[in-house]
């Protein structure tokens, strides 16, 4: 028997009666996050990629009668998106589909498949996130997503805090200071915005609290929740189960063209049948890539 087959033996149950109710299959399921925290772009090739360039610093006083200076682009780093195929499949014999006393309360097993396709989808963008952390998963200009040491024309850059800290009012605000203080690889003062505070579950209500609060959260002082009185983070935070270090927290900034997917092939299910065996063939099939051009769409903190 072929792996992977579902036989009159795997799910006996199914051929006798007596059965009241099946459960397992049928629960509610997570919102796409990613959808949230990706820009959605369209591929048409094998790859794609992404190309940062660098502007013009600050001018130079220009003397009576002296002449101008000139200034020109400069290339920075490249990100290249290859994209990936996913997928996975099953049969069923003949049999197993023909003695099924229960099609009508049976979930359709191609559910199944388009549910661990959109379970994957979220776990290989999460997993970007996971490991922003990692020096072994580098960007474009050779250092890990989220670093105190990106390269720029100007010299290096931070897009992390200066000790990781846990999620906390002062090492939220420490964090935005630090997006508001962000400037583009010449050192031009940039106008990026905190847009999405991303935790894993563990954090969700302590990030509520310090987001959503009318004062300042956790304390006895009457004093103002400064966040809102100045219009950053205003959406809900994005609660991601698919992070998997809890107490790792994430801004995303509206710089452009940051964190992306390219979507090279929509998820699709087909389906088929052996001649010879009489099986019941079918398969779920997406392509596409996840990554970061621009550091500067994510700023993290490890944790503590």
């Amino acid at each position: 028997m072929a792996a992977g087959v579902t036989t009159t033996g795997n799910t006996p149950k199914l051929l006798w009666p007596g059965l009241a109710a099946l459960f397992g299959t049928e629960y509610n399921d997570l919102p796409m996050q990613s959808a949230r925290i990706f820009e959605q772009r369209t591929s048409d090739k094998l790859y794609e990629e992404v190309q940062e360039l660098a502007g013009y610093g600050l001018a130079s006083v220009k003397s009576e009668a002296g002449a101008i200076t000139y200034t020109s682009s400069v290339q920075g780093p490249t990100t290249r998106f290859t994209n990936v195929v996913y997928g996975l499949g099953f049969q069923e014999t003949e049999e197993s589909v023909e003695d099924n006393l229960y099609k009508s309360r049976a979930t359709d097993k191609t559910a199944y498949l388009a549910r661990s396709m959109k379970h994957t989808r979220e776990t290989v963008l999460a997993n970007i996130l996971n490991r922003a952390f990692n020096s072994s998963y580098l960007g474009g200009d050779g250092v890990r997503l989220v670093s105190a040491s990106h390269t720029t024309v100007n010299g290096t850059q931070s897009n992390t805090l200066t000790a990781d800290a846990d999620l906390s009012e002062a090492s939220i605000e420490d964090m935005m200071i630090n997006i508001m203080n962000a400037t583009d690889s010449t050192g031009l003062h940039m106008a990026f915005m905190p847009k999405d505070l991303i935790v894993a579950p563990n954090e969700a209500f302590n990030a509520a609290r310090i987001l959503k609060s009318t004062h300042q959260s956790d304390t006895a002082n009457n004093a103002i929740n400064a966040m809102r009185t100045l219009g950053v983070l205003q959406n809900d935070p994005i609660v991601w189960p698919f992070l998997t270090d809890t107490d790792a927290w994430f801004v995303k900034t509206d710089a452009p063209k940051s964190l992306i997917v390219f979507n090279r092939r929509a998820a699709k299910l087909e389906k088929d049948s052996d001649f010879d065996t009489g099986n019941y063939k079918h398969k779920a099939t997406e392509r596409y890539v996840g990554g970061w051009g621009d550091w500067r769409g994510l700023y993290g903190s490890a944790g503590a």
